[in-house]
């Protein structure tokens, strides 16, 4: 018996979710494992109810779980709101409450999906299964001090050794199980925050001496990850840049609403959310892609549950839905068949 909860969120937050439940439960009842589900808000849909974004009672519910689904937070109709009481601050919070340093954010391209991938068929022919390590708690994000006045504006990015440290094991560590190669991401040419990142680096390597590590700055990492993507295995990089490589590398799974991703602690439940945000602009239409929130499912059964099978018959379920040729509209495709949401849950059931 594990106890989720479930924080659906706002937008499509909503609608992705709930196909991300109905997975985990058909999960569960195929290997015998049972899931107890316990809801929270957070985000725009808590402030409208509660007066704040983040309540008290669902940290508590996720300082009591086994493991935490999100679904998205924010829309313009919160835009207006303190800052401190915006609806992605909520999230940022409560990965600091929970101390969720480390953000795994997989994408590959899928031979299914080349039809959807904005890039030359040969820049991705060898194949791109790539794992980005983005530091989740630190940085330019939650560095103080941070203000603002009418004629200026103030973000500190701070690392800490330990910080970098950390954050530098858990990639060593994920090369070490995948193919042994490591490159790490900064801007050490103008950045004291990358210098120290890079010393750091550098330092743990000396405990992994079987792990090929290279370091890669920050736009030449973007300009390589358009022209040659297949060269990167594991990445890791600070919480900016984590965030915006991520963000890029969507477009190789053909939308952000397929990439999945897992923050994790060294204790306390892990948190599983699609990238994707919450696209106010389709809420409600049932036109959301689900497999971000399904994909997160299975993250959840590999890195909380250690159920390795599981999350691999996730994957191999998605990807036999796809060669189908069934798509969702943000990665339609010519002569494949368009469908929505739950249409989408249904068919990665079926499969399961």
């Amino acid at each position: 018996m594990y106890k989720i909860a479930v924080l659906p969120g706002d937008g499509i937050g909503v609608e992705v979710t709930t196909q991300g439940v109905k997975i985990l439960k058909a999960v569960g009842k195929k290997y015998g494992v049972e899931f107890q589900i316990n809801e929270g808000l957070m985000g725009g849909c808590a402030y409208d109810k509660l007066g704040t974004s983040l309540p008290d009672e669902t940290v508590k519910l996720c300082k009591e779980s086994d493991a935490i689904l999100f679904g998205a937070n924010g829309g313009p109709k919160w835009d207006v709101l303190p800052s401190n009481q915006r609806p992605e601050r909520a999230l940022a919070i409560l990965r600091k409450e929970l101390d969720l340093f480390a953000n795994l954010r997989p994408v590959k391209v899928r031979k299914s999906l080349l039809g959807a991938i904005p890039l030359k068929p040969e820049a991705v022919a060898g194949g791109v299964d790539i794992m980005i390590v983005r530091e989740l708690t630190g940085g330019i994000y939650y560095g103080q001090p941070k203000e603002r006045d009418s004629q200026r504006a103030i973000d500190s990015m701070i690392y800490t050794k330990g910080e970098v440290d950390r954050i530098a094991r858990v990639a060593f560590d994920l090369a070490r199980k995948r193919s042994k190669r490591l490159a790490s991401v900064d801007k050490e040419n103008m950045l004291e925050c990358s210098k120290l990142w890079r010393e750091v680096v550098i330092q743990v390597a000396k405990d992994y001496p079987d792990i090929q590590l290279k370091h890669v700055l920050i736009d030449n990492c973007a300009y390589q990850l358009v022209v040659a993507p297949g060269q990167f295995d594991v990445m890791v990089a600070g919480n900016i840049f984590g965030d915006i490589l991520s963000d890029e590398l969507g477009a190789l799974a053909g939308s952000l609403g397929m990439c999945p991703s897992a923050s994790l602690s060294y204790k306390g439940p892990g948190l599983y959310e699609p990238i994707h945000g919450t696209a106010p602009d389709i809420a409600g239409k049932g036109l959301a892609n689900p497999v971000g929130s399904i994909l997160s499912v299975a993250m959840m059964f590999e890195y909380s549950f250690n159920m390795e099978k599981a999350a691999k018959d996730i994957e191999l379920a998605v990807d036999n839905v796809l060669d189908k040729g069934y798509r969702t509209a943000d990665i339609k495709e010519k002569d494949k068949k368009i469908i929505g949401t739950e249409e989408m849950g249904d068919l990665i059931v079926q499969e399961l």
